[in-house]
């Protein structure tokens, strides 16, 4: 196994630092450390630049409902462009900051989303946009799971009134199509949300987690 660079070895020390006693858990030996909260993730990025040693940082929240095999920023934030390397002593510091500064933004994303309906109420003040598949999209999941059935229908039309020009699309709006079919039905929602926040974590190799202890309770039947 080859060496890691001295720009990803002074990183890694960085943010073992500043990021391993907040809980958060490096990905092997990749430059990604996650934010596990059981149905998203905080996600922090360090990455490095394309023709030389050095590294940025970028650092956001994944929605585990989405069922993917692959990290993606869902709500995100590019906090530095990349730092270059030149020694060990110029680059000491600035690894540092990189993750003194990713600390900061952890700890902001934690007091953003401390729960689904804070969750909810975010997505839902972002403005709809055309061409913004996901977050129309994931605003509908999320409003359809703390029972908000207006503003789940209108993010969801948004996702059906674009013109599905990918595989990908034609998918989506299907799972949109059934989610429409089940919106009044708030437990059902959850079901289908916790099938596929769980299907997730397994594709991601995540260890299992109680999802459902911070993910709203289930409404009264």
């Amino acid at each position: 196994m080859a060496s890691p660079s001295p720009a990803s070895r002074l990183v890694a020390a960085a943010a073992r630092t500043r990021l391993r006693p907040l809980g958060l858990q490096r990905r092997g030996r990749s430059r990604i450390w996650l934010d596990d909260h059981g149905w998203w993730l905080g996600l922090v990025e360090f990455p490095s630049p394309s023709w030389s040693q050095g590294s940025g940082l970028h650092v956001g929240a994944m929605w585990l409902w989405q069922d993917l095999d692959h990290f993606a920023f869902h709500v995100s934030e590019e906090l530095s462009g990349s730092e270059h390397y030149r020694s060990d002593r110029q680059f000491t510091p600035v690894a540092d900051e990189l993750a003194l500064h990713a600390q900061d933004a952890v700890q902001k994303l934690r007091t953003r989303f401390p729960d689904l309906e804070s969750v909810a109420s975010d997505l839902a003040a972002q403005p709809v946009r055309r061409g913004w598949f996901w977050d129309a999209w994931h605003a509908g999941v999320a409003a359809a799971l703390v029972g908000n059935v207006s503003l789940a229908r209108q993010r969801f039309a948004t996702v059906l009134a674009e013109e599905p020009i990918a595989p990908w699309m034609d998918d989506a709006q299907q799972t949109t199509r059934e989610l429409v079919a089940m919106v009044e039905d708030r437990n059902a929602v959850r079901a289908w949300a916790l099938s596929r926040i769980a299907s997730s974590r397994q594709r991601l190799s995540l260890s299992p987690e109680p999802i459902a202890e911070n993910f709203g309770a289930a409404a009264r039947v």
